[in-house]
């Protein structure tokens, strides 16, 4: 067999060979191309604070009485039992601990083995556009199809079902959409999710519900999709503890479904990742059980950040619908006659902040751009007189 680098074509997976490089790679080479002092990033979509102090010493705890071995594939009993009791607290949803939870390393692997377990070659996801950037990565390696349905800023960027409707054909097998979205902030309502529920059942659809920010909500309360009456039997919810406990790092997340779809999950969960993290998930038991002050505080100033953010925007002239969750904008920028990528770029060479080109998140997200405001009051401050500055120059 050859090893010539030239015929590494031939040597990738065809899987591998479809997906985009979502963009990054353009992205973060230009970043190093310039000074890193000075620079202000609203690009990244982590929480700003540490994992609070009591948390961490929960993992210590575990460490000093010799909890460093492998763990039940689908995780500690206490830690599903805690999570289910969290589910049914909230949202009235009754899940078993033993047979419809797993325990996964992070939101996204719990993604990837959903969407392994449910799609067979060619089968057909529907996602919105935009989306978040790795939805659909994660369809096409798990040999899927991705359908983007479009959303726009007129509707504060929620799926509707009637455009979900139009999107389905033979090869439909599943919906796939977070909400509060990454990367629109929007937040869809009891009666938006009933339609997409409609609809669902309707076409014996399943559906994948990402709700990893479902605890970063401001002016509304979240409705937990597998809540809708018939749907906890055809939902798979994923969720975890990255972005609302600031444990991005810790990587620890849970999928939430019927026992046949956990149970398939988990064998693949079992023959990859094999189990997650002891330490992290002792952790992740006291965030449920002492958390909710900590949880309290940062959405409180994520609002704050929120509002000071959207207001500046709107009053640049980028126009900006309100996010009803997570923590970014997404503005128009339309004003400049810029593209999403040009924006970026000048931004970054000219004023040293960092945003991300919408067009990364689908088709839907050109002539727009994201900004993070899991950062400080005092950096958004600046970033957002930085942009002004731009914006002034750059205005038709």
């Amino acid at each position: 067999m050859s090893t010539n680098p030239a015929d590494r074509e031939s040597r990738i997976a065809h899987q591998v060979d479809i997906i985009a490089d979502v963009g990054f790679g353009k992205f973060l080479k230009l970043l190093h191309t310039v000074s890193q002092r000075g620079i202000i990033s609203l690009g990244v979509g982590e929480p700003d604070f540490n994992t609070p102090w009591h948390i961490c010493e929960a993992a210590l705890a575990a460490m000093r009485a010799g909890q460093t071995g492998y763990t039940p594939t689908n995780g500690f009993p206490e830690l599903r039992q805690a999570v289910a009791e969290d589910l049914e607290k909230r949202y009235g949803v009754s899940y078993d601990p033993e047979s419809e939870i797993v325990i996964t390393v992070g939101s996204s692997q719990a993604m990837d083995l959903a969407l392994r377990t449910i799609l067979n070659p060619g089968d057909e996801v529907i996602i919105p556009d935009p989306y978040y950037i790795c939805y659909p990565p994660c369809i096409n390696l798990a040999h899927g199809i991705p359908q983007p349905v479009p959303t726009s800023a007129d509707d504060g960027f929620r799926l509707e079902a009637t455009k979900v409707a139009r999107r389905i054909t033979p090869r439909t097998r599943a919906i796939l959409f977070g909400y509060p979205a990454n990367p629109t902030g929007a937040e869809l309502t009891r009666g938006d999710l009933a339609a997409v529920a409609e609809v669902a059942a309707a076409h014996n659809l399943l559906v994948i519900s990402d709700e990893i920010y479902s605890r970063l909500i401001y002016d509304t309360e979240h409705t937990c999709f597998p809540s809708l009456p018939g749907m906890k039997e055809r939902t798979i919810l994923l969720s975890g503890f990255s972005k609302t406990y600031a444990m991005t790092g810790w990587r620890l997340g849970y999928a939430a479904g019927p026992a046949d779809l956990i149970g398939a999950m988990s064998k693949i969960h079992q023959n990859t990742m094999l189990s997650p993290s002891g330490i992290a998930q002792m952790a992740a038991l006291e965030a449920l059980e002492h958390g909710e002050d900590d949880v309290r505080q940062m959405v409180a100033e994520y609002d704050r950040r929120r509002r000071l953010i959207v207001d500046s925007l709107n009053r640049i002239g980028l126009k900006c619908h309100r996010p009803q969750g997570a923590f970014y904008a997404f503005p128009s920028i339309s004003i400049t006659g810029l593209s999403s990528e040009d924006f970026t770029e000048q931004l970054l060479k000219e004023e040293e902040v960092v945003v991300m080109p919408g067009n990364l998140f689908g088709a839907q997200g050109e002539g727009h751009v994201r900004l993070s405001y899991a950062t400080s009051i005092t950096e958004i401050e600046e970033a957002l007189n930085r942009l002004s500055d731009f914006v002034r120059r750059r205005r038709k």
